[in-house]
């Protein structure tokens, strides 16, 4: 399933360079339809599957902090990114490596879970919910750096780290017994993520 996991991110990622490629979409309403349809999923997947499976399993009774604590993540790593999660970005020549930062730190995090032990309903919605995320962000990434006027390779090299930031969090959830032992709170971080990114798709 890891392989299978693994390579739904990545190309996830692609396919909307692809997208951009063939269609070569502006930042409008389009873009924005999608990452609404991507909110909207991962809102349903924290509600429907992962905050029941948490509080099923969960052992620390302090855990709603941690999905405070995720929240807050998120709206720092936004303040860095400038929100172009969103759809929301100015042309510019130079790229402001703080929105790279930011989204590759949100793609590793929300990947750590994938690594780790959940139920099959819950592994696969959560996994086509990030795929679903993914996509529409890697247009919005993608579309941004074209328009920054920047190499095509430079920004598929930039477009590649992204890529391969998710599949990094999973191995990081597989393999570090550290991070093994913190699967609840991890999971309890990547909802408030979730429901930070809810916020501003509606």
């Amino acid at each position: 399933m890891n392989v299978i996991t693994i390579g739904l991110l990545f190309a996830s990622v692609i396919a909307g360079a692809i997208v951009v490629e063939i269609f070569k979409p502006k930042k409008g309403r389009n873009i924005q339809i999608l990452l609404t349809f991507s909110g909207a999923y991962l809102l349903a997947v924290s509600v429907l599957h992962l905050l029941p499976e948490l509080f099923s399993h969960n052992t620390n009774k302090h855990i709603g902090l941690y999905i405070l604590g995720g929240f807050l993540i998120q709206i720092v790593l936004e303040y860095f990114s400038q929100g172009i999660e969103h759809g929301h970005f100015h042309k510019s020549n130079v790229i402001p490596f703080s929105v790279l930062i930011s989204l590759c730190l949100h793609a590793l995090l929300e990947g750590i879970p994938l690594g780790g032990h959940l139920h099959n309903s819950a592994q696969n919605a959560l996994l086509t919910g990030i795929v679903l995320h993914k996509m529409p962000v890697a247009i919005v990434l993608m579309t941004f750096f074209l328009q920054s006027n920047i190499q095509k390779s430079k920004a598929y090299f930039y477009l590649l780290l992204f890529a391969l930031m998710a599949p990094l969090g999973v191995f990081a959830g597989n393999l570090f017994t550290a991070l093994a032992s913190l699967h609840n709170e991890i999971m309890a971080m990547v909802i408030g993520i979730f429901l930070h990114i809810n916020h501003y798709s509606f």
